[in-house]
């Protein structure tokens, strides 16, 4: 019988007399160490209930809590905006307790990552260590476009009240396809203050700044182990924090402390050994609640277990060969950036072109692609329009049927081909139109004809020259741009295809560009615009793909 002592409803005040609700789980012996998760989905789940017994049976302190405005606790809900400030009352009121030894770790998944940066921040003195799951980076990494995502619309509508409310009584494939885009939540029946502010910040100004963390890292010194998976979408969020708290050579007490798990897993991580078209086998899911133990165990207790003691900091596992590997460091150091560019003689437009993708840049043939990209038709992503996770494994050769989809492939892979790391696109283009969208996606082509998706990415030209100013195109004039297209950790087996698309829309992943130019959020009028991707002899595109040596 669990000997764990479970109080409900504790009132914890924060520095503006504003009091948040949190239930404490306590273990036999006391003082013990502490855990803060500060949730806005309400603290009273089953899952959530599991974890606070465990972790209190193997003599923690837990406190969920309800973030200002959700749930039981009081004040009104801005996402982000308070999280920092009351994380760090928080988790000093716990500390102070006389149950709580003063030191305390942090933990959670997504938005529960997220407001771990954020408390982290202020540098709350009792803080001595951290697990931020699925967490996402900075809004407007996780929204290239300028806007968020359609899904995000989602995810306001569900945090709209103090309790979760039922997603499933809108039509959100038709809540979508609202324009202008800033009417979106009237669209739901449910007016959202948040989502208005935010459209009205279509730059990274101020407002975002605030809920930023990206260029702030310096001010983090704690250890932290990062978790994700490579079909999160939030994925970019994790590799990206980890690189930036992990530093072997810096003057920082912990930047080698810190340490990065990437399973073969979508938001909801460790669930399944199998996602979309693929299947990773067994060892794809692992003890996580032990792993995360062990990792507490030795920064908040002091244990001195065998965590870390290889000196692998990195622990990713290896989708095609299904397996996992350690490595010191994220990027790979020994990973080859290899680019493999793209051509085509007669028109790369959907898989029965002949594009073709090659390492080799004399067998380029110079040249260009176009096609029509009618924001009323957009090209579709393949996603569940209310799920938390917006793209998986999914196969994409019908929708690679679709001309306004260029389509470029290697020939069938002579052996096994690893691709481990960020991955970026340099391309050539040009648009009749002052802005448009130019979308990369990575795709595995297996021997049966299915093209699964690995990764994607997206730029909006408006923000080409990044996300502080919108700098709209010239139509005619070839620009040379970037995209990224994130992380991946596949092996492209022998006999398999390595293949990229290039279109200018991934709905409702993200949402459309109108190509008028005109303001993202008040914008009604829609324009077809006809783009261009170059390969000619000085204006080369290609993938860069980092090529892991598996012998």
């Amino acid at each position: 019988m669990s000997q764990v002592t479970i109080t409900r409803d504790v009132r914890v005040p924060m520095r503006d007399n504003v009091e948040l609700s949190a239930d404490i789980y306590k273990p036999k012996q006391t003082p013990a160490p502490g855990i803060v998760l500060r949730t806005p989905y309400g603290k009273l789940s089953k899952a959530q209930h599991d974890n606070g017994v465990f972790f209190a049976e193997n003599g923690y302190v837990v406190m969920y809590m309800d973030v200002r405005g959700r749930g039981d606790s009081d004040g009104e809900f801005s996402p982000y905006r308070n999280d920092g400030i009351d994380g760090y009352d928080s988790i000093e009121w716990l500390a102070a307790q006389d149950y709580c030894n003063g030191i305390v770790g942090t933990m959670g998944g997504s938005y529960l990552g997220h407001v771990q940066f954020l408390t982290a921040l202020h540098q709350p003195p009792s803080l001595k260590a951290m697990i931020p799951i699925v967490s996402p980076s900075d809004p407007f990494v996780e929204w290239p476009t300028g806007v968020p995502s359609p899904h995000h619309m989602c995810w306001l509508f569900m945090v709209g009240g103090r309790q979760m409310q039922n997603v499933d009584v809108v039509d959100w494939e038709q809540v979508y396809k609202t324009l202008p885009i800033e009417k979106m939540d009237e669209a739901t029946g449910r007016y959202s203050k948040h989502w208005k502010e935010e459209m009205q910040h279509n730059t990274f100004d101020d407002y975002w700044d605030h809920v930023a963390y990206q260029e702030k890292f310096d001010r983090i010194d704690i250890p932290a182990l990062h978790i994700s998976g490579w079909y999160d979408d939030e994925q970019i969020g994790t590799p990206l924090n980890f690189t930036r708290m992990f530093n072997p050579t810096t003057d920082k007490k912990h930047a080698k402390d810190n340490y990065l798990l990437m399973g073969p897993w979508p938001h909801g991580i460790n669930q399944s050994t199998s996602l979309g078209e693929l299947e990773f086998g067994p060892d794809s899911l692992i003890d996580l609640k032990g792993y995360q133990l062990k990792f507490f165990d030795k920064y908040l207790k002091g244990i001195d277990n065998d965590f870390g003691e290889d000196k692998k900091n990195v622990d990713i596992f290896l989708m095609g060969h299904n397996k996992w590997v350690k490595e010191e460091n994220w990027p790979l150091p020994d990973a080859v950036p290899t680019k493999y560019y793209i051509s085509s003689e007669r028109g790369a437009n959907s898989r029965f072109g002949d594009g073709k993708l090659t390492t080799d840049p004399s067998e380029v043939d110079f040249g260009s692609d176009s096609y029509n990209y009618d924001p009323l038709d957009p090209v579709p992503y393949v996603t569940d329009v209310v799920s938390s996770q917006i793209g998986g494994a999914d196969d994409y050769s019908a929708i690679e049927r679709r001309d306004d989809v260029l389509v470029y492939s290697t020939d069938e892979l002579t052996e096994d081909t690893a691709v481990v790391g960020p991955l970026r696109a340099k391309l050539y283009v040009t648009s009749d139109c002052k802005d448009t969208d130019f979308m990369v996606k990575l795709l595995d082509v297996h021997p049966n004809g299915k093209a699964i998706r690995m990764m994607d990415g997206m730029t909006r030209m408006r923000y080409r020259e990044g996300m502080e100013k919108e700098v709209l195109m010239t139509p005619g004039e070839v620009y040379e741009i970037e995209v990224d297209v994130w992380n991946t950790s596949n092996v492209f087996k022998a006999g398999h295809k390595i293949r990229i698309e290039i279109s200018s829309s991934a709905f409702p992943k993200y949402d459309r560009n109108l190509n008028t130019g005109e303001s993202l959020a008040t914008s009604e009028a829609v324009k077809v615009a006809h783009n261009t991707v170059f390969f000619d002899k000085d204006q080369l595109s290609y993938i860069e793909l980092p090529i892991k040596n598996l012998k």
